[in-house]
């Protein structure tokens, strides 16, 4: 009985392990290997801090129109406005319009919620233009819908030149890198699962 008992208990550790291995590989599949503009323009659109090169592409989509209103999301609390323009002068006009600077997000989770205030501030409607890593997408538009549930979203990966020949297969600091955003993917996803399943229960 006892030995049945724990090949019934290898036998399920060795099915979740199978089905997240596979859950693993189909989220490095969804990651995008090629930068790419917005589907279509908005009226807003947020850059998630953690890369220059979120910042100044995103910049870069609003001076081609794709978006009215940008929030910079995630702000280091010493950086101001100025250092904004000091680091894409040529865009000074269109920062000191256009571009607001969220300094309350400490993480992806307070990425979203900064972005609903701000949307909710400015009277803005979906969809919005997300702008950060492509690894680091699918959690960002976990965490939007779950703060802004039924507002569509744009995704605009960025690349960064480090990662952007990297591959899960050959890069074992790439393939570090994608396990760790697994990993919290997968508890933003059930964290976002289970508050449906709880808020569908009680109505």
């Amino acid at each position: 009985m006892k030995h049945r008992r724990w090949r019934i208990l290898f036998s399920l550790a060795l099915v979740v392990v199978l089905g997240l291995a596979a859950d693993f590989v189909h989220f490095n599949a969804q990651i995008e290997r090629q930068e790419h503009p917005p589907a279509r323009p908005a009226a807003a659109m947020i850059a998630l801090t953690g890369g220059a090169a979120r910042v100044s592409d995103a910049i870069d989509l609003l001076e081609q129109g794709y978006a009215g209103r940008m929030l910079i999301s995630g702000v280091n609390p010493t950086l101001t406005r100025a250092d904004v323009i000091r680091m894409a002068p040529r865009h000074r006009k269109l920062i000191e319009c256009c571009v607001d600077l969220g300094y309350d997000a400490l993480d992806t989770v307070g990425n979203a919620r900064e972005a609903r205030r701000w949307m909710a501030a400015h009277e803005l409607r979906g969809p919005l233009i997300i702008v950060t890593s492509n690894y680091h997408m699918p959690r960002a538009l976990v965490e939007m819908a779950r703060a802004m549930p039924g507002v569509g979203f744009l995704p605009v990966p960025v690349i960064s030149e480090r990662w952007r020949d990297a591959t899960l297969w050959r890069d074992p600091a790439f393939a570090r890198l994608l396990a760790v955003e697994y990993v919290k993917f997968l508890a933003a996803r059930t964290r976002s699962y289970l508050e449906g399943a709880f808020s569908s229960g009680s109505a």
